[in-house]
């Protein structure tokens, strides 16, 4: 496999083009108790025709103009807040004479995180809040832009809608989105009478490094799946909740071959608010982490069967539908939300073995075009090693799903030959552009 050998050409702090309105933005209790990484990932362009001069100097201004727009993303978090000092986000260039279509055809992990804007002393938790890495691959033939974004401010479609309006900001030259910050709209702010939950040291690994693999389920082999995952209590399961129960019987059986006693499991499912909350309360934009949440637990001996698995998946999903419903109109969502996070916290255990599932299916990340046309492929520039996770993402055609998986080493080891997910996955196929 042909190496990346990246080379570094520019590192520079862009600066928002005007004052930021508000000295500070208030964090809400979920944004305090998010882990702090950066959530990172990758746009791949062909951007073929285009000088590396051109693209640098359309992205510097646009980010600049778009920061103007997205303050506190060019601040600093200092305590329960973010200080909007103007204080800016970092800028690299790098180059590589490896040609886009070769890097795509040979994806690996490691290469992707050697696309990432951040470097050693970059905080989450401190700044910088928002970090960008533009990579031009060999002979013109394509480009990365890496973005990196503090999960302490923006959860993925705050993420989203950041980048959307640079992207907008880039080919069009303007942008005339109003951009609305959550702050303590739905989740309060931090309170020294409530303790929180968890916190990153309740859901890391301690024991063993994690490393990440990338699966395809192609639109065939999900129909497949949810065939398979189907039931008389749901009939027609979705993707993400067919794929979700796969992964999470694989993952558990791969922790069970491990161990010479079985642990307790818990799957934990993120749910974005804002398509469950009027737009007239919480606009569809609106940037912050705005997400609850419901998980499943799973005894020591209990079976995995995929469909019961979804069933429950299913009925939790609508259990916390309903009840996000009724205390918005009880006026009492906030400790509503507050409660659920309280009994997830209760759950986790140093001997329960805990699946954080994500999922950025329908998405629009493949829409994101910054004048050179949609991305050929969206990876990942993560580096989550203490962390085991599942995020789901839509494949380019909009009907397959990727899933990028980070387990402990010794569980990956047993989980990458397991016949059940095979028989609907593929591990890291080729990227053909």
């Amino acid at each position: 496999m042909e190496q990346v050998n990246l080379e570094v050409i520019g590192r520079e702090v862009i600066k928002p083009s005007s004052p930021s309105p508000h000295d500070r933005l208030q964090l809400s209790f979920l944004d305090l108790t998010c882990p702090g990484i950066y959530l990172s990932p990758i746009f791949f362009f062909k951007a073929e025709d285009l000088s590396p001069e051109f693209i640098s100097d359309k992205l510097k201004t646009s980010l600049s103009e778009t920061l103007s727009r997205f303050y506190p993303l060019a601040g600093r978090i200092e305590g329960v807040s973010i200080r909007c000092n103007h204080e800016g986000a970092v800028f690299t260039e790098a180059r590589t004479h490896l040609l886009l279509s070769d890097f795509l055809r040979n994806i690996n992990m490691g290469s992707q995180q050697e696309l990432s804007p951040i470097s050693l002393g970059d905080s989450a938790t401190e700044w910088p809040l928002l970090s960008v890495m533009v990579t031009f691959f060999g002979s013109g033939s394509g480009v990365a832009v890496s973005v990196s974004v503090s999960h302490r401010i923006c959860d993925a479609a705050s993420l989203l809608t950041f980048v959307k309006d640079w992207a907008t900001t880039t080919a069009k030259g303007k942008s005339n989105d109003t951009i609305h910050f959550a702050e303590t709209t739905i989740y309060p702010p931090p309170n020294t009478s409530l303790q929180l939950p968890f916190t990153d040291s309740n859901i890391v690994n301690f024991t063993s490094k994690c490393v990440t693999n990338r699966f395809v389920f192609g639109s065939s082999k999900i129909a497949e799946l949810k065939l398979k995952s189907a039931s008389e209590t749901v009939p027609v399961p979705t993707r993400v909740e067919a794929i979700s129960a796969l992964v999470w019987r694989c993952a558990r059986n791969a922790s069970g071959s491990n161990l010479l006693v079985p642990r307790p499991t818990l799957m934990f499912q993120a749910m974005d608010l804002r398509i469950r909350i009027p737009s007239t309360v919480l606009s569809r934009d609106a940037v912050g982490n705005l997400q609850t949440s419901f998980f499943l637990k799973k005894g020591a001996e209990s079976n995995f069967e995929i469909c019961e698995t979804v069933a429950a998946f299913r009925k939790a999903k609508e259990e916390a539908n309903e009840m996000i419903k009724e205390n918005l109109q009880g006026n009492t969502l906030g400790q509503y939300l507050l409660s659920v996070m309280g009994t997830f916290g209760s759950e986790v255990k140093p001997d329960i073995d805990l699946y954080t599932m994500t999922s950025w299916c329908r998405k629009p990340f493949y829409d994101v075009d910054f004048g050179w046309g949609s991305p050929v492929w969206l990876g990942s520039a993560s580096h989550n090693e203490n962390m085991v996770l599942v995020a789901l993402i839509d494949s380019k055609d909009g009907e397959g799903v990727e899933a990028w998986i980070n387990l402990p080493k010794q569980d990956m080891t047993v989980f990458l030959h397991d016949p059940d997910l095979l028989a609907y996955a593929v591990l890291n196929p080729p990227v053909l552009i």
